[in-house]
């Protein structure tokens, strides 16, 4: 197959895809952005995520360290525009010391191409590190032990927005008890950066009539990016 050809083929499965999804045309905010657009400011995000991870070491501030297999610290562009933050590992991140893997994880690769980005654009974490046993929720002592370093991590990286998945996620930053169908659909702010709250991909598995909401939440966020150039 000729390169056009391959270009071609490409397109009509992504399209094919966003369909599924419930994107009925290719959004204008779209934006393909390079994982290394600018190698001496990558180079500076990496060494100060680096610090945070040094920093973190073989944690053991919390009660989870003694249940965990792996720190599950982050993973993605050290100077990406845009992250995204989850609660805490879940059995297969346990094991494999990456956020989102599972089918969670890759139903978010297909909204972050849906984006126009790739994993490698972005920057993806959760606010724990550790897996709590069974998946329950993480305590309000395992939070307050972890989130300094959620704070650290986004400090290195310095997004432009972040996208709160789930929850938990959203409740726990925003530091309230409302509703994820009531904080998503508008943007908040975490430490001085645009925050938008959607529903959690394990969700969006269960429940795919919410995928169009997502996929609004996300274009209002593609939106804020591209109006800053990002």
């Amino acid at each position: 197959m000729s390169d056009a050809g391959e270009v071609a083929a490409g397109l009509r499965t992504h399209l094919q895809w966003l369909e599924k999804f419930g994107v009925t045309g290719v959004p204008r905010g779209a934006r393909r952005t390079s994982a290394s657009t600018s190698t001496s400011a990558e180079s500076l995000g990496r060494v100060r995520l680096e610090a945070v991870r040094t920093e973190l070491g073989d944690c053991t501030r919390c009660k989870l360290s003694g249940g965990r297999k792996t720190i599950v610290f982050g993973v993605g562009n050290p100077d990406a525009k845009l992250v995204f933050v989850g609660e805490a590992p879940g059995f297969h991140e346990d094991e494999q010391g990456e956020p989102f893997v599972g089918d969670a994880g890759a139903l978010l690769t297909k909204m972050i191409i849906a984006m126009g980005r790739t994993r490698e654009d972005v920057y993806i974490c959760n606010i724990i590190k550790c897996r709590p046993p069974g998946n329950r929720n993480p305590e309000p002592d395992e939070l307050s032990a972890c989130e300094p370093f959620l704070r650290q991590q986004l400090g290195a990286i310095r997004p432009r927005a972040i996208v709160a998945l789930g929850k938990f996620a959203a409740q726990a930053l925003l530091r309230t008890e409302a509703s994820i169908s009531t904080l998503r659909g508008h943007f908040h702010e975490y430490q001085g950066i645009p925050l938008m709250p959607t529903y959690h991909p394990a969700y969006l598995l269960r429940t795919p009539t919410a995928k169009r909401m997502v996929w609004d939440d996300l274009q209002l966020v593609m939106k804020h990016l591209a109006d800053l150039g990002a």
